[in-house]
């Protein structure tokens, strides 16, 4: 049987400012038997602009992801928020595609399509998770994150109290509501920092950046780590704090 063909969606945060969560997407699919490919037409999901109410600006961008990603098996997204959109949203701006019907959220192509929830991680460390808003409420991945996280050899999974109340980002909301935004991620802070966690991981980028500058000027000393990054760490290639 041949290695399933996956195409890399990055999405824009992730390849401007974290390519280490991109990176780590592709060591743990290759490890894991996927033919691993990274399209260079790529472009954004155009999920800024569906928010901000210029849909016609998206529509274009979305011909363009269905184009780009046709002819995959599938396509993996380290990004629930950016996944949603494509799943949720294209079909209602240019009409399905093959594309968008073969899309996944990191956890879900894992669990749902390799069927596997031990993945062969090593991360020796104290770990809370934050399900973030797109993953839980509009792909519905549930516990997929946990129990992959369960199987990591030496990692220690720490419950996050009230774990489901967003973090307070929500893309331009945290621009356009900065004051509200600021209460919602102090309100996260304090919930993570409660679970004495070395870490906190998501599947989204955009949400470990908030909560994770946060951290940071708290000075409490919690790392933000993406799922992917964690679940391509082993014993052999581990996980380097200095990354990040």
């Amino acid at each position: 049987m041949s290695a399933p063909r996956v195409a890399l969606f990055a999405t824009c945060l992730t390849d401007t400012l974290y390519p280490e969560t991109g990176k780590a997407v592709v060591r743990l699919l290759t490890r894991l038997g996927c033919d691993v490919d990274f399209p260079l037409a790529q472009t954004c999901c155009g999920q800024m602009h569906y928010n901000t109410g210029y849909h016609n600006h998206a529509r274009p961008l979305a011909r363009d992801y269905a184009a780009t990603f046709e002819g995959y098996d599938h396509v993996v997204a380290p990004s629930g928020s950016c996944g949603a959109m494509v799943r949720e949203i294209h079909p209602s701006l240019c009409g399905t595609s093959p594309a968008v019907e073969r899309t996944y959220e990191l956890s879900e192509f894992l669990v749902d399509v390799l069927g596997v929830t031990d993945v062969g991680a090593y991360f020796p460390h104290r770990v809370t998770y934050h399900p973030t808003c797109h993953s839980l409420r509009m792909l519905g991945v549930g516990d997929k994150p946990l129990s992959l996280l369960r199987a990591v050899k030496g990692l220690e999974l720490v419950e996050l109290p009230q774990a489901e109340q967003c973090c307070g980002f929500g893309g331009t909301f945290a621009l356009k509501n900065a004051e509200t935004s600021t209460a919602m991620l102090a309100d996260k802070m304090r919930c993570v920092q409660d679970t004495g966690a070395q870490v906190l991981s998501a599947g989204d980028n955009s949400c470990l950046m908030h909560i994770g500058g946060g951290l940071s000027r708290l000075r409490t000393g919690v790392r933000t780590v993406h799922l992917a990054e964690i679940l391509a760490s082993t014993e052999e290639e581990p996980w380097a704090a200095a990354t990040r």
